[in-house]
């Protein structure tokens, strides 16, 4: 691991791989927690600052913490103080800007899941590595995007240097919805209702009556209005309307299956 003190080069070149773009990600998201956050994201801007100086910087003076404001200010898109990989993309100048890429290929997270489910059709939340090359080749056609055989194989290995962390050879769909822009994550909208797996297993089952494994759009605005009130959130008609469009970007021919809507909703998810 890198220490804190040492310096990225990457940071001083005018456009950067996906892989090298993958290689600043890991550096200074140095606990793989999905974020760049706290003393990490203060290492992030001080080596980014110095680079583009080409001189140090001092990260106790005032006139740094007033452009390190500005920087958030400027990418902290959803304001929560910490910076995300769809975030970052919008800051290095990645090569065709490969995660920018996919915020254009995927515009919505129904568009995701559609592409999504055609891999993962046991709804297990995970696709296969190997699937995950047919997965990339099935966005880049959706928007019309001319690529090769090589430049495929590149973002193929560069998403499982992101995502399949342990060398399982699979990738879920929790994490590969960081691709997402962050106004469409899904899984950001609903940080503030989070239940344990007991819980949403209650819940769920309270609401399939049929048990089928699934719940339509009818019932789901009951299911959403009891979650609001067990975490004790103050949410207007317009809030519900928004989650409700946000959690229905989930949905396949308006039916919310049992595990996609776990990794949504569930912080202990094993999924």
């Amino acid at each position: 691991m890198a220490t804190e003190a040492e310096q990225l080069p990457l940071l001083q070149l005018a456009e950067l791989t996906a892989a090298q773009f993958i290689d600043i990600w890991k550096h200074f998201d140095t606990d793989g927690n999905g974020y760049i956050e706290g003393k990490e994201l203060e290492n992030f801007f001080t080596q980014l600052e110095s680079a583009r100086r080409g001189a140090g910087v001092d990260p106790s003076h005032a006139s740094f913490k007033e452009k390190m404001r500005e920087f958030m200010a400027n990418f902290d898109k959803n304001s929560d103080g910490r910076i995300e990989m769809s975030e970052l993309a919008q800051i290095l100048p990645t090569e065709e800007n490969f995660l920018l890429c996919f915020r254009e290929f995927v515009g919505s997270s129904a568009e995701f899941m559609n592409a999504w489910r055609k891999y993962d059709t046991d709804r297990s939340g995970y696709i296969e590595s190997n699937e995950l090359k047919g997965f990339l080749s099935d966005l880049l056609k959706k928007a019309n995007r001319i690529y090769d055989d090589k430049r495929l194989t590149e973002y193929t290995q560069t998403i499982l240097r992101m995502f399949d962390l342990n060398g399982d050879g699979k990738l879920g769909l929790s994490e590969m919805a960081r691709l997402l822009p962050v106004q469409e994550n899904f899984l950001l909208k609903f940080q503030g209702i989070r239940l344990t797996v007991k819980e949403f297993d209650s819940l769920f089952t309270f609401y399939d009556k049929d048990g089928n494994g699934y719940i339509d759009e009818q019932e789901l605005d009951a299911l959403l209005k009891d979650l609001c009130d067990k975490n004790k959130m103050d949410v207007d008609a317009t809030g519900l309307v928004d989650y409700k469009k946000s959690i229905m970007a989930l949905s396949d021919g308006g039916k919310l299956y049992r595990t996609e809507m776990e990794i949504v909703l569930c912080r202990d998810s094993m999924l």
